[in-house]
């Protein structure tokens, strides 16, 4: 029963029991493997016009399929980068804003006549005595002193 068992197709059997398993044993044929060499050199492949066509058509398509997505991309990546660079800008606006406003506060501060008045006396500062104030925008009049004049200049054409 072990020798029948052991009869399978494909199976080798230990040598001592090949004597016993000479009968032959019905639907069941050894089977044999060879190696057969193929010269293939010989053959040409013969050029199918269709089937370049389809691939060429194919490979367009999935260019102009790769092209549209990498455009739908860039425009996706370039909005977001606007999205973080306005908001950068209204950050730095308001940032911006905050200063300006500080420097006006400190501007009114320091622009305060009363401050530059108490300031000034402790310089050992006084008013000016009438007449040491000099108004540059005032008329020409004799009897004030002059600043400067604007005398007119004379253009003589080259000839």
């Amino acid at each position: 029963m072990a020798a029948r068992a052991m009869s399978i197709t494909g199976m080798i059997m230990p040598v001592d029991m090949r004597a016993s398993a000479r009968r032959p044993v019905a639907g069941i044929t050894p089977e044999f493997y060879f190696l057969k060499a193929i010269d293939n050199s010989r053959l040409v492949k013969v050029a199918d016009p269709q089937r370049r066509r389809e691939i060429r058509m194919f490979s367009s398509a999935m260019a102009v399929f790769f092209l549209l997505v990498m455009f739908y991309a860039w425009q996706h990546f370039r909005s977001i980068e606007y999205g973080y660079q306005i908001e950068a800008q209204r950050v730095e606006l308001e940032r911006l804003a905050g200063l300006n406003r500080t420097l006006r506060l400190e501007e009114a501060r320091l622009r305060d006549p009363g401050r530059i008045d108490v300031m000034a006396r402790r310089m050992g500062l006084e008013f000016p005595h009438p007449g040491q104030v000099v108004s540059l925008n005032a008329g020409t009049a004799g009897d004030s002193p002059v600043m400067a004049r604007v005398s007119p200049v004379a253009v003589i054409p080259a000839q």
